[in-house]
């Protein structure tokens, strides 16, 4: 029993070292004197100075922060409506779990589809059509996560409401609507991190008017791996995990501020 416990720890140490000791390295070359992948020589903040004054670089944040929040407010917004039609005995309802296939669907697929169907309406690419796809693939999360929560709720809290003289859509923001809220919280904060580290949909999408911070990264390795692109990979690394820490405290109602 004891071997196989062990063995076990053994099995687990592994797998984590195998996912983490590569960003540990990211980390810490990131202070290297010395561009990627040459040997350490001493530390230095001189590629974080470099990072902070990219202008074009940080035009691309601004960009991806942008089309991140548009589509994470629409897709929260219209899966959330179609949730509140489906409960109200809409046809919809039936057409939701046409949504549930943008999670098994190869990303590639759904942009090669949306850049075809850009090209058939004839919209030029850019932001608006960043956004749509971006809204597109968002809704693939947002229906299945909060309508899954929406079918747990207690019905009986619905009816007590109506019965009390409430109208459908008071009953909907004043009773189901808080009570879903820190599922949307969550499922707008996976979207968010989505969008914002995209690059399929972002590379079929954007055009050539419209650059991301993903498809800027790209253009900056094609050269050879910059190591202000490990100081970037390191702001983006904090950001990332301090919206990962803001979701499991929704999901587990742990505090970690």
């Amino acid at each position: 029993m004891g071997k196989t416990k062990s063995s076990t720890f053994l099995f687990i140490a592994a797998i984590y070292l195998f996912l983490y000791v590569p960003i540990i390295v990211l980390l810490l070359f990131s202070f290297n004197t010395e561009g990627f992948p040459s040997p350490w020589r001493e530390f230095t903040l001189r590629w974080y100075h470099e990072l902070f004054q990219a202008t074009h670089l940080w035009e691309a944040f601004g960009n991806s922060m942008f089309i991140a929040c548009a589509a994470t407010f629409l897709s929260v917004t219209i899966g959330t409506s179609l949730i509140f039609y489906a409960a109200q005995g809409g046809r919809i309802g039936s057409f939701l779990h046409l949504f549930y296939g943008n999670l098994i669907i190869p990303e590639t697929i759904l942009a090669v589809s949306l850049l075809g169907f850009f090209s058939l309406i004839a919209v030029p690419l850019g932001f608006t059509t960043l956004i749509i796809s971006h809204t597109v693939l968002g809704l693939g999360f947002v229906i299945p996560m909060v309508y899954s929560k929406f079918l747990e709720l207690d019905y009986r809290l619905t009816e007590a409401s109506l019965a009390l003289g409430a109208t459908p859509l008071q009953t909907f923001f004043k009773v189901t609507l808080p009570l879903l809220g820190p599922t949307i919280i969550s499922t707008a904060l996976l979207v968010f991190m989505i969008s914002f580290d995209d690059f399929i949909l972002a590379y079929f999408c954007a055009g050539s008017s419209t650059q991301t911070l993903s498809l800027y990264i790209l253009s900056m390795i094609r050269t050879g791996v910059s190591p202000m692109v490990n100081a970037l990979s390191a702001v983006l690394l904090f950001f990332s995990s301090l919206v990962v820490m803001i979701f499991f405290s929704l999901k587990t109602r742990t505090r970690f501020f």
